[in-house]
């Protein structure tokens, strides 16, 4: 029996991981589209329908799918008891499992957000999943700090999937090496901004401090 969506988004949401599997063999095509149909038991022109705007909608769909997931697995009550920079690891890292079964599909999705005509599309896809990241590491920042950790942690999650599309090592090693790296520099950048953005009076002021010599309090 065929199944019934009650929307396009919701068909795209469904088929995201079998069009997945589908991309490592016929690319992010829509001959990929109608294998993952036939072998879910959907209407192959039904979903070449739901993505008739091509590549860089199936591919958002699958990282839909990869937020949905990772949001399901990793909960923020079951990130809680995590220092905030493994919590970071932690959701990369599930990210990347996800993504490991489908590596040469991630190598094209790659690619083609590269294109310089999908550049707006590709930045929009990976602040979505930045924030979804953040969301459940527990962020509630909403001054330029929410912006700013979003466009840290998306620079942060980019470089990190290039390195792991082309990683051969055992057991990734060079990539978790690489993700490990990134995240220490982040937080060592975050400790300086914290000290340089602290109010004035929670500063050191040496003159301050001589005025207090000068004119003790009663």
């Amino acid at each position: 029996m065929t199944p019934q969506f009650a929307s396009l988004d919701d068909m795209r949401r469904a088929l995201a991981p079998a069009l997945a599997e589908a991309a490592v063999w016929d690319g992010w095509t829509e001959a990929a589209v109608r294998s993952a149909a036939a072998a879910q038991g959907m209407d192959p022109d039904g979903a070449a329908f739901a993505f008739k705007d091509g590549a860089m909608a199936m591919i958002a769909a699958w990282v839909a799918a990869i937020d949905a997931d990772m949001a399901r697995v990793l909960p923020p009550e079951t990130l809680a008891q995590m220092k905030i920079r493994e919590r970071i690891r932690t959701l990369v890292q599930f990210r990347l499992d996800s993504a490991e079964p489908h590596k040469e599909a991630l190598r094209r999705a790659l690619a083609i957000m590269a294109m310089p005509q999908n550049a707006g599309r590709a930045l929009k896809l990976g602040w979505a999943s930045a924030d979804a990241m953040w969301r459940l590491a527990g962020d509630t920042a909403t001054d330029y700090n929410h912006y700013t950790k979003r466009l840290t942690l998306g620079s942060i999650y980019a470089a990190t999937l290039s390195v792991f599309a082309s990683d051969e090592s055992q057991g990734h090693a060079d990539t978790k090496a690489f993700l490990d790296r990134r995240i220490e520099d982040v937080m060592r950048f975050e400790k300086v901004k914290a000290r340089l953005l602290r109010p004035r009076e929670e500063m050191f002021s040496p003159t301050r401090m001589l005025g207090r010599l000068r004119y003790p309090s009663r």
